[in-house]
């Protein structure tokens, strides 16, 4: 059911919207902060919004849950959150959030979002053959700077309409994606990719990197647009090369990202080449900082695990994609909790998913450890659902602007609709948002303040023209994945 009509509303200050019980969490309402360089584009003209009536998940470290509650944008943040019966303010604009959750945006830890346009190409395979003998020489004739633009804005069109409003991207032609993010309006960190051959975009680690300090330079201050770096993997990159990249992503107060003992060769190859195991490879470089998203960790042991929660880098937990390809384990995600380790979810990219609702993915993620585990209480509900917001926000070292509704954070805001049979009733609001709600129930997205979704309909770009747009890529990956195929046989 779509909203009652977007409308701004005058009355006395400080006249209730309606009558309730409850605590007014952010006090005194906090004065207007600085809209930034995006005020343009902020969710009504004046700049404030009022998402009111709806039951408001707070994330904060209280786990805050306020129903018939509102949260106020200013700009571009959150100015105040408010129960029931707090007064609201007057002369702004009010978005009638009756019958939805109202959560922060989920943030999607790990991707390669160009490739859906891939998607569906190369399944039901083992991770080295997919990746060997499909994927690499796929990508090495098929990606240019318009595969990256369109492939990267479909699947941010894809990621805003099913609620995600930050993701980290690993991938090629990083001027193009940085593009098609800003055009789509979703928070992204993305940057300069290193990988130990040949790439797309540039022909070694050294000339990805001889410019990369212009990109980062370029997007500090960007409100939308987190520059981060990147290195492929220790099994496709010298240790030598991937410290190059980590040293850049310090050096600008960066994240940076790295694929990390998602197969079980990982530990040999890493020790033939550094004399190291994969996860003490990266300590003797400093790379194990907060900020470092280290994609999978699937085949870590105690030792790694007491190396990780010591230098203070997230992980990124990837289920699906690690399911699909037949990884034989799952991430010890238990333990890294454990150890104060922050988690955050991934997707992974759409040829190994093969979709980025990051809604399937908490309901695989907590499904999947309760089984191996053998104990239902592993990783529940509210914790599952922490990781893809807080814990997504700590991964990335983003946690002071996203992952919450709290004032001062920046404004990511989703709106779920509850009024259809599978959300009906409603017990407990992370036992929905976990194991029943799907990408197809969000309404509305909210990224800085900007409605960039309204009634299932994202309003920065044209969807039909993106999708005509990735049509026309098909048949020439039809020829080239019939090339590989045939060259692999």
């Amino acid at each position: 059911m779509p909203f009652a009509p977007i409308r701004t509303i005058a009355r006395a200050a400080g006249e209730p919207l309606r009558a309730g019980g409850g605590l007014l969490l952010a006090g005194i309402l906090l004065s207007a902060c600085s809209a930034g360089p995006d005020a343009g584009h902020t969710a009504s003209e004046d700049g404030r919004l009022l998402i009111d009536g709806g039951t408001v998940v707070v994330m904060d470290d209280a786990g805050a849950v306020l129903e018939g509650g509102a949260v106020l944008v200013e700009g571009d943040r959150i100015s105040a959150v408010l129960d029931a019966d707090a007064p609201r303010p007057a002369g702004v604009t009010v978005l009638d959030a009756t019958g939805h959750l109202v959560i922060p945006g989920l943030v999607n830890t790990h991707g390669h979002a160009a490739m859906s346009l891939l998607r569906g190409l190369a399944d039901d395979m083992p991770l080295m053959t997919w990746l060997n003998e499909h994927i690499f020489p796929a990508e090495a004739e098929l990606v240019d700077p318009e595969f990256v633009y369109w492939g990267t804005l479909l699947s941010s069109i894809e990621m805003l309409k099913s609620g995600t409003t930050t993701f980290a991207d690993m991938y090629y032609f990083r001027d193009d994606a940085a593009r098609a993010v800003i055009d789509a309006g979703i928070r992204a960190v993305m940057g300069p990719h290193v990988i130990g051959f040949p790439a797309p975009d540039f022909a070694s680690p050294a000339a990805t990197l001889a410019d990369a300090a212009e990109f980062m330079e370029a997007y500090r201050d960007h409100p939308t647009l987190v520059p981060g770096t990147a290195a492929h993997s220790l099994y496709t990159t010298s240790l030598d090369d991937v410290r190059a990249a980590l040293r850049l992503a310090i050096d600008h107060g960066a994240p940076f990202q790295i694929h990390t003992a998602e197969d079980a060769s990982e530990f040999a190859t890493a020790t033939e080449r550094t004399g190291m195991g994969v996860v003490e490879a990266l300590e003797s470089i400093g790379a194990l900082r907060p900020g470092t998203v280290l994609a999978h960790s699937i085949y870590l042991s105690d030792e790694d695990i007491e190396r990780i929660a010591a230098g203070g880098a997230g992980v990124s937990h990837n289920p699906q994609s690690n399911l699909k390809l037949g990884i034989p384990r799952a991430a010890p995600v238990v333990k890294l909790l454990a150890a104060g380790i922050p988690v955050g979810l991934g997707t992974d990219g759409p040829a190994s998913n093969n979709d980025l609702d990051l809604f399937d993915e908490m309901d695989a993620a907590a499904k999947l450890h309760k089984f191996t585990n053998a104990d239902p209480t592993a990783l529940p509900a509210e914790t599952v659902f922490r990781m893809a917001t807080m814990g997504g926000a700590l991964v990335l070292n983003l946690h002071d602007r996203i992952g919450s509704l709290e004032p001062g954070k920046r404004a990511d805001i989703v709106l779920l609709d509850t009024r259809r049979a599978g959300l009906t009733p409603l017990y407990n609001v992370y036992s929905h948002l976990v194991y029943a709600a799907r990408g197809s129930d969000v309404s509305t997205v909210v990224v800085n303040g900007r409605v960039v979704v309204r009634d299932g309909e994202v309003t920065t770009v044209d969807e039909a023209e993106v999708m005509e747009r990735a049509h026309t890529f098909r048949d020439r990956v039809r020829e080239v994945i019939a090339q590989v195929a045939e060259a692999t046989r």
